[in-house]
């Protein structure tokens, strides 16, 4: 096993409540169909859709979906890549596809950073990162996905000119995206004002953790940097 292997670990749950048969089943039929596999060498992220795409986008982190699922219905053109290791979430989003027969999603329902170690550089047209686990305690806050470890391979995958959208109801959390992100070379920000990152953009449709924080009082922010040119 190489050392970067041995020190690579998986953090939060993988499990939750056992699944719903029907989920159940989705994940045993749907699932294998639709699952990317990051093994065997660089992956062409295109050439896991069925049909040709315009564009690919990444979601990290999908939760139970909501958005993703959101995102590839307005966008058919798109081939959206989501990356999740809680199967609860899975199931989820599996339902979704299912029942309103969604054909332009895949799915790694693994470590995010398996996928990118294996994608050709540039090959990502926009990511999506949001309201991940902010992992409060200071002892935790390396497990953070927007970071030092993480901002190089997304910054790679990036293609010139694309989106980086960050969101969270967590203020140590977004000042902590803010810091790594601001300071990496790679990113600019594009708020001209504090309404930019205060109000979700129109074509950025909403999440249960979102409307979770809402309900309880919290101003989420929605950050959006861009990937600068390549020199």
């Amino acid at each position: 096993m190489k050392e970067e292997d041995r020190a690579r670990v998986l953090y939060g749950r993988r499990m939750g409540r056992p699944l719903r048969p029907a989920r159940r089943r989705l994940m045993d039929e749907l699932l294998p169909r639709i699952q990317v596999e990051p093994a065997g060498g660089i992956l062409d992220p295109a050439g896991l859709f069925d049909s040709p795409v315009e564009d690919v986008w990444l979601e990290v982190g999908f939760g139970g979906g909501e958005h993703l699922a959101e995102q590839a219905r307005r966008n058919e053109g798109v081939g959206l890549i989501g990356c999740e290791p809680f199967l609860n979430g899975v199931g989820r989003l599996l339902s979704e596809i299912d029942e309103h027969g969604i054909d332009n999603i895949r799915i790694l329902p693994d470590d995010a950073r398996d996928l990118l170690d294996v994608l050709p550089d540039a090959s990502i047209g926009r990511a999506f990162v949001l309201f991940a686990d902010p992992w409060p305690k200071k002892r935790h806050r390396q497990r953070r996905f927007i970071g030092p470890d993480n901002l190089p391979r997304l910054a790679r995958v990036l293609k010139d000119g694309a989106e980086l959208r960050l969101a969270s109801d967590r203020m140590p959390l977004i000042r902590w995206m803010l810091f790594h992100t601001l300071g990496h070379p790679e990113f600019e920000w594009t708020a001209r004002g504090p309404e930019d990152w205060r109000r979700r953009p129109d074509d950025w449709p909403p999440t249960r953790y979102e409307a979770k924080a809402l309900a309880r009082g919290e101003q989420p922010a929605y950050l959006t940097f861009r990937r600068r040119p390549r020199r």
